[in-house]
């Protein structure tokens, strides 16, 4: 029963997820339906979006939940039913959008009717659905699961009587609008209020769902929580800087930022004779395209009013639907001072002055389109301040620096950088803000001058619980007599204390001149934000110094000198083999036998001499020989000296005695051999060097392949590898000292065996074997008359044997039913016996030969042979 009771319990919240999620805004408004037995009745409606084809359902029913303004207090719950469903949609967007987005809302209201008696601030109508959509870029990562809540205010009688006699303002502004990513755009929030009342927007936080049950759930008495905005965004730029809503007519415009879905609402005052009555909202998600939109876009105006009179300047819209570009310059008068094309431009303006600037696109051509903008040209327009108290809770004070060559600053917009609160600004010119809480505060004055130039800077300040005091040192020494400026950094008025032996003990650096070791205290008031610190200055009357011991060095090597010393500046000589002769522990080189190295420590006044001998021993001579190479499988004699007193060759275990001066290795490869040497005449490190013996590539020769010949018929010898050759017998050769010299055989012999050598070009030497037989009768084929391919390694290929032949032409082998069986143009190439793999069976077979002799004549010959298995 339990599983069970899980499984619905599962599948009942996954239900309410479904149908509540994906929302994508909504609003309540109402109307007045009259007033009757001291209650006032109301018409109201709550409309909630959904993007077309989410795959989700509206809740159904939905809570509204009615709260008393003034405590919050739960008043009713009320079960709404969806009265009514819309959908609407953009059916053909505008041709000169590149890439235009899907845009398509279902709508539902949900219709009903109260009815409530005055109070002195009237009533807060609040509905919630558990989950926004996913993904929403102005909004902290990781806050997919946020909700939303939607709400209406109906006014109470105070302070007007009549007030609760309202019809809320209805937004009418369209949705069916294509933002395009940091393209320009206007999305319009204007409102519609049937009582005339005067209307004022502005952005304001998106409220977050204040319960986990979702669109069934009752909403929890206000206030409601807000949804939490990403760092670069906030409610007051939801969408950015670039984007601002029109406090009279509620129309969004701006440059959109980067593509994605970006919650955005705006609220609505309504005014009645100049009282602020009640407060409706609208919060919807809005989904900004990766499109392109082909317009001409500038921004209203541009500053050239720092340090330039030369503007580059561009069309914001980049869409590939743009075909042309043109600009015109003008001056006061309207007179054209400078045209170009292309998708930017740049001019200098001659003199200071109002300049327009009128950019056309596409000009006779679809997608046309313009726009005109202010160049203020009046450089050298700075806004700067001054921050005087920096404490917590403690009046911080702004001091206006802003200058202007050709005007006078005439307005001041001050963000104080407190991110817990929305009343930290200020219009006057140097404001006064206590700061409630500590940290960095990045403060933005936007100054404007008499001119219109309009810039923005921005400084960041820390606010602390004291004021920011740092000390240059806090712990010194002086020599009796001395004079020393102590060093403070920070801002508001000093206090040096004691008084004895300082001079200005009212400034940041008062001088002092103590004449026993005294601790100073100072304190800093920063307009009532106190902080204090304090300075030990130690007083000796001479300088502690003592060196270290003298040292033995091998020469030519770096080495550290210390001392012990509570000296405060330090010079060593000769400074020409110290490395920094002023730091109290130097490193030295010294190529002397013996070096007096001698150091003064100073204190102020007072001062200490001390001195260090440094004696310097060369490093033990050694010499490894110079590289040489040796034959593959040779000796190599390594001969090496030294003036050391011991040595050894490394790596031993290729030596036959490494403490030798002259061993013998056998390398295999090519080896680095160390000589390491050292000596006793103080110098501790041994002296290297290094010998590389090569070992040259194993020589590969041939004598060529065992033959055989007829007497008398020339045979051309062959050599390989090497340089130089010698043949052992030189008998029946043309020459015994070359790499091919032809032997001619007058007698029959049943083998002749000669040796070659050959010789490396380093003289590096290996020999080869060739034996030659010698047949008395004519040029002939020999082939056997059986043979056995049984893989004993004798007698497993049938191949012919030729003597005083020089080229067989083929040699084939048929079955007794004259199927070829083997083929071969090439000497010395026999058949296995086996035809496409397969062993053939014991039997006769016919061979046909055909060649060429030595003499050029054709030689043909065939016979037959028995394969034995």
């Amino acid at each position: 029963m339990l599983r069970h009771f899980l499984f619905l319990l599962i599948f009942f919240a996954t239900s309410i997820a479904l149908k509540a999620s994906h929302i994508t805004g909504g609003e309540m408004f109402y109307t007045f339906a009259g007033f009757s037995n001291g209650t006032y009745k109301y018409n109201v409606t709550l409309k909630l979006y959904q993007r077309c084809e989410s795959g989700r359902e509206f809740p159904n029913p939905t809570i509204v939940s009615l709260f008393d303004k003034t405590t919050g207090r739960r008043l009713d719950d009320i079960s709404v039913l969806i009265s009514s469903e819309q959908n609407i949609n953009i059916s053909n967007p505008d041709p000169c959008i590149s890439n235009p987005p899907t845009v398509c809302y279902d709508i539902a209201y949900y219709n009903f009717t109260i009815s409530v008696p005055s109070t002195l601030d009237g009533y807060v109508l609040a509905s919630q659905i558990n989950y926004r959509i996913n993904g929403i870029n102005n909004l902290t990562p990781g806050s997919n699961n946020v909700g939303a809540t939607y709400t209406a205010e109906i006014p109470g009688n105070r302070p007007l009587t009549t007030a609760p006699e309202n019809n809320s303002a209805k937004f009418v502004g369209s949705d069916l609008v294509v933002v395009c990513a940091n393209n320009q755009f206007t999305y319009s929030f204007k409102a519609f209020d049937q009582d005339g009342d005067d209307l004022r927007y502005s952005f304001c936080g998106a409220y977050a769902s204040t319960g986990t049950g979702g669109g069934t759930s009752p909403t929890n008495p206000p206030p409601f929580p807000k949804v939490p905005y990403a760092s670069t965004y906030s409610e007051f730029t939801p969408l950015g800087q670039g984007v601002q809503v029109n406090p009279t007519t509620g129309l969004l415009t701006g440059i959109a930022p980067p593509n994605g879905i970006y919650v955005v609402t705006v609220c609505v005052e309504e005014l009645r004779n100049g009282n602020v009555i009640a407060r409706q909202r609208k919060d919807i998600q809005i989904n900004i395209a990766d499109c392109n939109v082909a317009n001409a876009t500038l921004l209203p105006e541009y500053f050239l009013c720092r340090n330039t009179q030369t503007i580059n300047i561009a069309n914001q819209s980049t869409s590939p639907l743009i075909n042309t570009t043109d600009w015109d310059f003008t001056d006061n008068t309207n007179t054209v001072i400078y045209s170009t094309t292309g998708p930017s431009a740049t001019y200098t303006f001659p003199a200071i002055g109002i300049y327009k600037v009128k950019l056309v696109i596409n000009r006779g051509q679809p997608c046309s389109d313009s726009t005109t903008s202010l160049i203020r040209v009046f450089p050298g327009f700075f806004p700067d301040f001054d921050v005087l108290g920096r404490c917590i809770s403690k009046p911080t004070f702004f001091i206006d620096k802003t200058t202007s060559v050709y005007g006078r600053a005439n307005s001041w917009k001050w963000d104080f950088g407190e991110l817990t609160t929305v009343t930290d600004n200020s219009n006057l010119q140097n404001p006064t803000y206590t700061y409630p809480t500590i940290g960095i505060k990045n403060i933005m004055l936007i100054a404007t001058d008499t001119r219109g130039c309009r810039d923005t800077v921005i400084k960041a300040i820390e606010v602390a619980e004291k004021p920011p005091l740092n000390l240059s040192f806090k712990d010194t020494l002086i020599c009796i007599n001395d004079r020393l400026t102590l060093q403070a950094n920070g801002s508001g008025i000093y206090s040096w204390t004691p008084l004895q032996n300082i001079i200005n003990p009212t400034t940041a650096t008062p001088t002092v001149s103590p004449l026993t070791t005294t601790t100073y205290y100072v304190d800093i008031d920063d307009n009532g934000c106190q902080n204090k610190d304090s300075v030990k200055v130690n007083v000796v009357n001479f300088v502690t110094l003592q060196a270290m011991a003298d040292t033995i060095v091998c020469r030519g090597d770096l080495t550290q000198l210390s001392v012990n010393s509570d000296g405060l500046q330090y010079a060593w000589s000769p400074a020409s083999e110290t490395i920094d002769p002023f730091v109290k522990n130097p490193i030295v080189k010294t190529n002397n036998s013996l070096t007096n190295f001698q150091v003064t420590a100073v204190i102020g006044g007072c001062s200490a001499t001390d001195n260090i001998i440094v004696s310097s021993v060369p490093y033990p001579v050694v010499s490894a020989g110079l590289d040489f190479a040796i034959c593959y499988n040779a000796a190599a004699q390594l001969k090496g000296t030294t003036d050391g007193s011991s040595w050894q060759w490394s790596p031993a275990n290729m030596l036959d005695n490494p403490v030798s001066l002259t061993p013998i290795s056998y390398p295999t490869i090519s080896t680095n051999f160390v000589l390491t040497a050292f000596d006793t005449k103080g110098c501790p490190k041994p002296s290297t060097d290094t010998v590389l013996v090569t070992v040259l590539p194993k020589l590969t020769v041939s004598a060529g392949n065992d033959t055989a010949v007829v007497v008398n018929q020339p045979l051309q010898l062959q050599a390989l590898g090497g340089v130089n050759h010698e043949w052992f017998p030189s008998t029946f050769l043309s020459a015994a000292d070359i790499a091919n010299p032809v032997a001619i055989f007058p007698n029959p012999s049943s083998g002749l065996l000669y040796k070659m050598i050959a010789f490396s070009p380093e003289g590096c030497k290996d020999s080869a074997f060739i034996t030659i037989k010698v047949f008395k009768s004519s040029p002939i084929v020999f082939v056997p008359t059986a043979f056995t391919p049984n893989n004993d390694g004798r007698n497993d290929l049938l191949r012919p044997i030729s003597a005083g032949i020089v080229n067989i032409e083929y040699f084939s082998i048929y079955n007794r039913w004259g199927q070829l069986v083997f083929y071969t143009k090439t000497n010395g190439n026999g058949w296995d016996g086996k035809v496409n793999g397969v062993l053939q069976n014991s039997g006769t077979f016919v061979w046909m030969v055909k060649a060429i002799d030595y003499t050029g004549k054709t030689y043909f010959q065939k016979g037959t042979t028995t394969l034995i298995k």
